[in-house]
């Protein structure tokens, strides 16, 4: 169990690092308003960018140990802890702020996996019949084509929908990890699991991108924590033999739920940093529009300053003698002779 409960940490911490040197290195790619053969090009040119997708396939891997040896309830609950890693990574990388909400979020990520560590125990079966490999692949089929219906759709309720498909098909990516045939190369091309895993992976990752064009980040996101946690981590107990410690499933449940209710506090830190950026932005743009129309600038001179905030220039303090000139209206002054 510790060398699962490592690999699944490291894991973690892969993740959530991948996805920040994954954003800053998109943050340095050319702009681009539109799908292209080249922006794939920009991005593979970023060390940053080829680091984060680096570290994702590493912590992959370091799943796959995980969800050989532990319960599917405490690897899934573990590794959805990964943004709290990002948030951690963001602020020291990129710069982003922190908030009380996302500092109290991770605080209870870190509480309830310790709960959840303390009461999980062995994990069950690592091995299925038949028609639970078939039960997989299939699942991902109809995961796909309810894809392909709710992308013709818009709104939150889609959004939603499109998180839920999501998140089945990340979770039966861990079953089909858990139950995969490992006996021989072969067995993995004849495998219905192997086509499940590999569908799963896509579809979910094309269901999560559609999703976030059309609701926001925390509904996306908590959307798919719900199916791609609670989905798996019931099939393993139900169905493959995952318990928790004797005596402590108290505390496995209680952890599980208050890690999962983290992640859902975490959700909001992406969406506040854009929220932030779009007001800044907006600010921005109406000042520039608030300001006079000023004439074009003859060709071949510089354009003028802007004009800035109007200064007043300090002034030496009178001399003695000097007094206000009286003659007239204007302030003036004028040495008296003595």
């Amino acid at each position: 169990m510790l060398l699962g409960l490592t690999t699944a940490l490291v894991a973690t911490v892969c993740f959530g690092f991948g996805s920040v040197f994954q954003a800053s290195g998109a943050r340095e790619a050319p702009h681009a308003d539109r799908v292209r053969v080249g922006l794939l090009a920009d991005l593979v040119r970023s060390w940053r960018f080829l680091l984060g997708t680096g570290l994702d396939i590493a912590g992959f891997a370091l799943s796959i140990v995980a969800l050989r040896t532990l319960p599917l309830f405490l690897v899934q609950a573990v590794t959805n802890a990964s943004l709290a890693v990002t948030a951690l990574a963001a602020a020291r990388l990129l710069g982003a702020r922190l908030h009380r909400a996302d500092l109290f979020g991770i605080a209870v990520v870190v509480v309830g996996l310790t709960l959840l560590a303390l009461g999980s125990g062995r994990a069950g079966r690592d091995q299925a019949p038949a028609a639970f490999h078939w039960a997989l692949l299939a699942t991902t089929v109809l995961m796909l084509l309810l894809t392909l219906v709710l992308a013709r759709r818009t709104g939150n309720a889609a959004a939603v929908g499109l998180g839920l498909l999501a998140g089945v098909g990340f979770g039966v990516t861990s079953l089909a990890v858990r139950v995969l045939d490992l006996d021989g190369p072969l067995d993995v091309f004849t495998d219905p699991a192997a086509y499940g895993l590999a569908l799963g992976g896509l579809g979910g990752y094309l269901a999560y991108a559609l999703a976030l064009q059309r609701g926001t980040v925390t509904a996306v996101t908590a959307a798919g924590t719900v199916s791609e946690t609670f989905g798996p981590a019931l099939v393993g107990v139900l169905a493959l033999g995952d318990t928790a410690r004797p005596g402590c499933a108290w505390c496995a449940l209680t952890g599980f739920a208050v890690a999962v209710g983290g992640t859902f506090v975490l959700s909001r830190f992406g969406e506040v940093e854009a929220e932030l950026e779009a007001e800044l932005e907006a600010e921005v743009e109406a000042e520039l529009e608030a300001e006079p129309d000023r004439p074009p600038e003859p060709a071949g001179q510089a354009p003028a300053p802007r004009p800035g905030p109007t200064r007043v220039a300090r002034t030496a303090p009178p001399c003695e003698g000097d007094l206000p000139d009286k003659t007239d209206g204007e302030r003036r002054t004028e040495r008296q002779v003595p």
